[in-house]
């Protein structure tokens, strides 16, 4: 039997594209490991690691990749932008949808579920004003996260390790996240508003949500609020997520940004080696 042998530079595209898309986490990495020959492992680590975090992110994560698998997101953003008739107020949906999901979703997945989107809608126009947008919404997607505890990982680990209370986190947030939102909405407002020359009403045949899939993926996700929000304990949601994922929908688990969760592991590490 003939063997194949990958072509090196096949490999060496494939190592760097990696090396691109994960160079936090090999930076993270570099240091935790440059903190092990500092102080070798003991008993002590097992107080680095924030547990409840990274519970929290990974239950965020998974349901999160779950609702899109059934086109939760898409069919729901594309609903609303089949109302706008242009660049405006098509910028205006695209950038508050953003806005909006990254205080749910988190701002990496805000990012990665409605860029495309954006990316659809400007595409199907003769509108040159892509660009813009998509910068607004990455704009959008970073400050909208502030608000709320799982807007964004480092929130997560501050409002868990920390134990801010709930009012107490969002109002501190709030002044900055005003501030934010008001200047966003001005700088879409600046757009033309001339038409779209897109059929809206075809953006969003052809798929449909499974209305029991949909509510209970949606139930999911209020269990990780209610994890978040200490409300529910963290190793119970977990359960009850892994275990139903398992039988609904296992690709999701598979999509879950392990990179993201890894390069935690080793914050912690590296932070806990340094304290000490």
């Amino acid at each position: 039997m003939e063997i194949k042998r990958e072509n090196p530079a096949s490999r060496q595209t494939r190592i760097a594209a990696f090396v691109r898309k994960n160079t936090v986490l090999l930076i993270a990495l570099a240091l935790a490991v440059l903190s092990i020959a500092l102080v070798p492992p003991d008993e002590a680590y097992a107080g680095y690691y924030d547990l409840k975090t990274l519970c929290c992110l990974f239950g965020t994560l998974a349901v999160v990749c779950a609702l899109k698998n059934i086109h939760f997101f898409s069919i729901l953003a594309q609903r609303i932008i089949v109302l706008t008739g242009s660049e405006r107020t098509a910028a205006l949906a695209l950038v508050y949808i953003t806005f909006i999901g990254s205080m749910l979703i988190a701002n990496d997945m805000a990012l990665i579920t409605f860029l495309p989107l954006g990316y659809f809608v400007f595409s199907v126009t003769d509108s040159k004003r892509d660009m813009a947008v998509f910068i607004l919404q990455n704009i959008a997607a970073n400050l909208g996260g502030m608000l709320t505890p799982f807007g964004n990982p480092q929130n997560l680990y501050l409002y868990a390790h920390y134990h801010i209370a709930n009012g107490e986190f969002v109002s501190i947030m709030f002044p900055p996240f005003a501030v934010s939102i008001a200047l966003i909405t001005l700088c879409c407002l600046l757009l033309p508003k001339r038409a779209l020359r897109i059929q809206a009403s075809q953006q969003g045949q052809g798929m449909r949500l499974p209305p029991a899939r949909t509510a209970f993926y949606l139930a999911l996700f209020a269990l990780t609020i209610l994890m978040v929000f200490r409300l529910l304990p963290a190793w119970l949601v977990l359960a009850i997520l892994i275990i139903s994922l398992l039988i609904a929908d296992r690709k999701a688990l598979k999509m879950v940004d392990y990179c993201l969760l890894l390069t935690f592991v080793c914050f912690f590490t590296f932070a806990g080696n340094m304290a000490r």
